[in-house]
């Protein structure tokens, strides 16, 4: 067992919250409990009179759904899993497509990827589909003040249709200590590294140091970033994105209005880098895992793998590197668990100011991640691990806790929220309001979850309903059934198999039906 003083202290300067929970997360069957408010339910300054509802929207960049909130442990997550206890936690939650710029542009619209037309992370919906009304856009009109830390949107600083945010900002990581020491006798023999005749050269440096300071590509290098940082957590963008949080939220800047905060946490994206404390709670060793077989391969369509490599500098297909992913697995955790504890400051701080009870809180991933699996790394896949993703709802007097099997969508955000917080919603919704759930977890939805993603020749439409997972790729021949009760590792290809003959034809109309919807919205621009 790790010394929890050390860790403590390893810590001291991140927060005193952030220190109290990695800490707390060490000690053998740990339980986070959430002592009531301080403040009346009222909030602080009223008399007696509710205000109009707060929101708090984060998300978090490549976070699967498969978290200890939802029913699956192994990941530390104090914070999610005390929130969990007052919210509806929605376990069959989906993305609707398994790439960030595309996933973005469906949450924050309400709209299927076939209606925004992004379906890649160079368009934008600005441009496919002009005058779409996002939510926090539509927070705004209603007379909230907006702000925006970190990636929301998929660009940084993005502002749609320049009048979304009241504020926005981004922030990033510190040089890690090695990158510090390297550059400095770098520039002195070479001068800046802002210099464009050094780019190349300190690139070259830069991505030799250390497993941590690999990029992602960028500079014609493979791999990317992966380990123990050196750095105490304030010292990280997304801790720097929580602090800024705060600072809003204890600021007079809103003035009475009441605020739409969005907060995009980077990780756990790649680069998979955070405060050594984090590492230490998953040692290597402790990790195993349930390892896939080529065999697999030979029932599902080829064009389910990505077109081409997730992650640069991956083994080859089919080779089981377990040290390798013994190493993601720590370090997604690490960077999961990292992130859980920033959510601790931003908690601590609504109830220390009385808005415990007058926020609304909304915690999602914007797709999931391979670790592995399938042998199979990143995204831009239709398995559940790609695109299965967490939804937790949070409403002051309506959520008592609870876990919903009902199928969701991340476009169904912008619906709750509009009925939640009284706003008129635009007409060009695709998603359900999830507020009867939200009363009620055995309420029934709609029933199925919609994702899709391109490969060449078209798109890949996955439909999830009832215990199955149907999908159908471009060419007729390659399709995919499976059933998640009985193989929820989708390793055995049911689509061919005369005996569910009748579930495919199911499948096929149902998906047929679901994606005329998905396309319903589509805008014709001449482009």
């Amino acid at each position: 067992m790790l010394n929890v003083n050390f860790q403590v202290s390893v810590l001291l300067g991140a927060g005193r919250a952030a220190s109290w929970i990695l800490a707390a997360m060490l000690l053998p069957g740990f339980v986070l409990a959430v002592e009531p408010p301080v403040v009346a339910a009222t909030g602080k300054g009223t008399e007696g009179k509710r205000r109009t509802p707060n929101v708090l929207f984060i998300v978090s960049d490549d976070l699967h759904g498969h978290l200890a909130p939802a029913g699956y442990p192994g990941i530390k997550t104090p914070v999610l899993d005390a929130m969990a206890k007052e919210s509806v936690t929605f376990r069959r939650n989906y993305c609707q497509y398994p790439v960030c710029g595309p996933s973005r542009a469906s949450i924050m619209s309400g709209l299927y990827p076939e209606s925004t037309r992004v379906l890649d992370n160079s368009s934008r919906i600005e441009t496919s589909r002009p005058g779409t009304t996002s939510f926090p856009m539509a927070f705004r009109q209603a007379g909230y003040w907006t702000a925006c830390v970190g990636k929301v949107f998929h660009r940084e600083l993005d502002n749609p249709g320049g009048d979304t945010w009241d504020v926005t900002t981004w922030n990033q990581d510190d040089e890690m200590p090695i990158e510090r020491r390297a550059r400095e006798v770098f520039e002195a023999a070479n001068g800046p590294i802002s210099d464009p005749k050094n780019k190349k050269a300190w690139a070259s440096v830069h991505y030799a140091l250390a497993p941590q300071t690999r990029d992602q590509g960028v500079h014609g290098t493979k791999g990317y970033g992966i380990g123990p940082t050196g750095m105490a957590d304030e010292l990280h963008n997304d801790a720097k994105d929580a602090r800024q949080v705060v600072r809003w939220i204890t600021s007079e800047e809103r003035g009475d209005r009441p605020f739409m905060i969005a907060c995009g946490f980077h990780r756990p994206h790649i680069p998979l880098t955070a405060p050594d404390a984090y590492f230490d709670l998953y040692p290597r060793e402790s990790l195993v895992f349930d390892h896939d077989s080529l065999y697999d391969w030979f029932h599902r369509p080829l064009i389910a793998m990505p077109t081409k490599p997730v992650q640069p500098g991956l083994p080859p297909y089919g080779n089981e590197d377990v040290e390798r992913r013994r190493n993601e697995t720590q370090a997604y955790a690490a960077c999961v668990s990292f992130l859980d504890a920033q959510l601790g400051l931003i908690f601590e701080t609504l109830r220390q100011q009385g808005l415990w009870d007058d926020t609304i809180i909304v915690f999602i991933g914007d797709h999931g991640y391979h670790l592995g699996e399938h042998f199979m790394y990143g995204k831009v896949m239709l398995f559940e691990e790609s695109n299965s993703t967490p939804l937790i709802i949070r409403v002051p007097g309506l959520t008592k806790g609870g876990i919903s099997v009902e199928f969701t969508e991340l476009i169904d955000i912008f619906p709750t929220l509009a009925e939640l917080c009284s706003l008129k919603a635009p007409s060009h919704l695709q998603g359900t309001s999830l507020v009867p759930v939200l009363r009620d977890i055995g309420t029934s939805g709609k029933g199925y979850a919609y994702t899709v993603v391109a490969r060449e020749g078209g798109l890949g439409r996955a439909l999830r309903f009832d215990r199955w997972r149907y999908t159908e790729w471009p060419s007729e021949l390659d399709r995919e059934l499976y059933d998640l009760e009985v193989d929820p590792r989708e390793r055995k290809n049911l689509a061919w198999d005369p005996a569910y003959a009748t579930i495919v034809l199911k499948a096929h109309e149902l998906l047929a039906q679901v994606r005329r919807n998905a396309e319903s919205q589509r805008v014709d621009t001449g482009k």
